[in-house]
């Protein structure tokens, strides 16, 4: 499953979407949004995205993915809009036969996503905002 949603996210739908009768683990990692960066207050961030750019980006991370690991299952789930402290941005899940497989595709996955998917990132404070890039 991959999906691009305005929609709050639910982590029991990637869960869901990544689990397997087969996988002996599900490795979720879970974006929030932090009520400081920099040192200064987030009042909150904006996401915007190319949204069939960026599903067919996440296709190519599964794909590469998937060569280094035996995945049975996966979900990724990124928020667009506005999105306050707290809430959810991001969601990928992916289950495997053992953890340590598990654990390593989800790590590659959300840092592959960050640093080739099309999503971009304004964070608004009380004294200004500012476009963020993933790796500063």
């Amino acid at each position: 499953m991959i999906k691009i949603t305005d929609k709050p996210i639910e982590v029991k739908d990637a869960l869901e979407g990544s689990s397997s009768l087969s996988a002996g683990a599900i490795n979720v990692f879970v974006g929030n949004i932090r009520e400081t960066s920099g040192g200064k207050r987030v009042l909150w961030l904006e996401y915007e995205a190319f949204e069939s750019m960026a599903v067919s980006e996440i296709k190519k991370i599964i794909d590469q993915a998937k060569s280094k690991w035996e995945i049975k299952g996966f979900a990724v789930i990124h928020r667009i809009g506005t999105l306050k402290p707290g809430e959810t941005a991001v969601v990928v899940a992916v289950s495997t036969g053992h953890r340590k497989e598990s654990f390593e595709a989800c790590s590659f996955i959300i840092d592959s996503l960050k640093q080739t998917v099309p999503i971009f990132k304004k964070e608004v404070f009380e004294n200004g905002e500012e476009w963020v890039s993933a790796h500063p």
